[in-house]
């Protein structure tokens, strides 16, 4: 009888926390073209520019197109001489100097563009079912796996299927959902964090709600049956 009970509990939770499971943001393959897993012709090794870096642009023999220390703002725009603003964050700066040539081809006769980050001060916030909810700070490319091991890995009763990645591109917030279990066991691919992004793991309400089952005294009365 006791074990009917338990079963009964077990089939009770899960019917009733189902319906909280459900969001309207892209998950699987939909969410990767959200928030790639990494950047095309991109190197693990290359950097990623994000919102408020600094960075210098070199116009061989065009001082009056070159830019020191030029900061990034938090869009990730960045406005450079001539050609104006520009969306630099998630670019390389082999990426970002490609394509600010083109751009001064315009008014330059082949235009050399050199870019460098000078200052990198990228920032994630972690928050939700983790043991250490924070802002941290990554340098060079950084993953969702790694963001969460910075925030200690996910709680005891933590929605691992249900790990949002809030970003804002070109001004617009948008997310998507990741299965942390699957990205683990390298089904789906770890997915590429950049500066500025919100990264909020869910509750589970069965775990939530076994846990206290386990630990509230008052369940010791099953022991009757």
């Amino acid at each position: 009888m006791r074990s009917k009970v338990k079963i009964g509990l077990l089939s009770f939770l899960v019917a009733s926390c189902a319906s909280g499971m459900h969001s309207n943001l892209p998950l699987g393959q939909q969410a990767y073209a959200v928030i790639p897993a990494s950047a095309p012709s991109t190197s693990s090794k290359e950097y990623l520019l994000g919102p408020l870096d600094t960075i210098s642009v070199d116009v061989f023999q065009e001082p009056d197109l070159s830019a020191k220390d030029v900061r990034l703002d938090s869009a990730g725009n960045v406005i450079l001489p001539l050609v104006g603003s520009v969306h630099a964050a998630g670019k390389t700066a082999s990426q970002l100097s490609s394509e600010l040539t083109q751009r001064l081809a315009r008014y330059v006769v082949k235009p050399n563009v050199t870019v460098t980050a000078d200052s990198i001060t990228q920032k994630v916030t972690v928050e939700g079912e983790v043991n250490q909810p924070g802002v941290y700070e990554i340098k060079g490319n950084a993953t969702l796996l790694e963001a969460l091991a910075m925030a200690h890995s996910p709680t005891e009763v933590a929605s691992l299927n249900q790990v949002i990645v809030f970003r804002n591109v070109n001004g617009q917030r948008t997310g998507a959902r990741f299965d942390l279990q699957r990205i683990r066991a390298g089904t789906d691919p770890d997915p590429l964090v950049l500066g500025g992004d919100r990264i909020v793991v869910g509750y589970s309400s069965v775990k939530g709600a076994w846990r206290d089952f386990l630990k509230f005294p008052i369940f010791n009365l099953f022991r009757i049956f």
